[in-house]
């Protein structure tokens, strides 16, 4: 029963003796079992819009770990795809997208009520999971928050400081807003489809949100995820929403009751004590192992593990990474940080 799923006990406010765990990036390049099937696939954006292969690699995890939740394989750039942007990605070094950086840019961008048409394999893979999970295994959907996904479709790639969005920002406020306002819109159509195809939590996944000071944080990270989260449980009030406003530091405070969502995903550059006392305090959080862990392992990982299991032993808590791992990871040190979790 979904009831007795322990990741969904956590998100309803339970505090367990053994918190649920997942990682994000649960299914990637670590996993020989994941390459394989991506060279089947023949590229990345192949696997992420064949059903059968997406939810392959979706359950590789599951099937080697039993984790508590499966993560929906796919990129938060599919929606800019969606929307008409051009999308492509460049081996060893990442996406790449055609810009948007004047008015005639944004006029090429197809309206919300198309993006099913190219979105519609991606829920196909949730309606597989959903069929084919384990029956105590949450499933989780996703979707990037409009700031990060902004910062993508104006640089037309990854950036290290994500300093054309802050240009346009400044320099072309109108512009900017009305891009952030079409991603919000194509997002809360895009997570409610994935939530009628099975989905059972939805998480907004805002990368770059600590690039955000003062004021703009609020604008552009936590309003657009307020009314997403708004928007998505006028329609499913039962369907909880995680946030993950990556590196927000002492912004995590308040988060939560903020913008709605029942879940505060923490990165590892915050202490977990300080997190329990300041975040934990309004409801679950997720967190937030650092992602090298997975790689090096040890008595440090062991170490590390038990002190943020105790440090949020008091409260709701999803036990995963601060961050995605890493292609270098050794699949035997999740297998270990597992181990810990649920033993001690």
């Amino acid at each position: 029963m979904a009831e007795q799923k322990k990741l969904l006990r956590a998100l309803a406010g339970e505090t367990q003796d053994v918190p649920p765990i997942w990682m994000m990036r649960q299914a990637g390049r670590y996993l020989p079992e994941y390459r394989a099937t991506r060279a089947q696939a023949g590229d990345f954006l192949s696997l992420c819009y064949n059903p059968e292969l997406a939810a392959e690699v979706t359950l590789q995890p599951i099937r080697r770990y039993g984790f508590d939740a499966a993560i929906l394989f796919a990129d938060i750039l599919l929606i800019p795809q969606a929307l008409g942007a051009d999308l492509w990605f460049v081996t060893g070094e990442g996406p790449r997208l055609s810009t948007i950086t004047s008015e005639a840019d944004f006029a090429k961008l197809g309206p919300v009520s198309d993006i099913h048409e190219t979105l519609n394999p991606i829920y196909e893979t949730v309606r597989i999971l959903s069929r084919e999970l384990p029956s105590e295994t949450t499933l989780i959907g996703f979707a990037g928050a409009p700031w990060t996904v902004a910062t993508y479709m104006i640089a037309g790639r990854g950036t290290p400081d994500q300093g054309p969005a802050h240009a346009l920002r400044e320099e072309n406020t109108a512009l900017f807003e009305a891009l952030l306002v079409r991603i919000t819109e194509a997002t809360i159509e895009y997570l409610s489809m994935q939530i009628d195809a099975g989905a059972e939590v939805v998480k907004i996944f805002d990368s770059w949100a600590g690039s955000l000071k003062g004021e703009a944080f609020a604008k552009y990270a936590l309003e657009p995820c307020r009314q997403i989260t708004a928007a998505l449980k006028e329609r499913y009030p039962h369907i909880p929403v995680i946030g993950f406003p990556r590196e927000a530091g002492d912004k995590y405070v308040g988060f939560a009751k903020a913008t709605g969502i029942d879940c505060v995903a923490l990165d590892n550059s915050v202490d977990p004590e300080w997190a329990a006392a300041n975040v934990q305090v309004d409801g679950c959080v997720q967190g937030n192992l650092a992602s090298r862990h997975m790689v090096t392992g040890g008595q440090d990982l062991i170490d590390e593990t038990r002190r943020i299991v105790a440090a949020f032993k008091n409260g709701p808590h999803i036990f995963n990474l601060g961050h995605g791992i890493t292609p270098d990871a050794d699949p035997d040190n999740v297998q270990l940080m597992i181990d810990t979790v649920r033993n001690g």
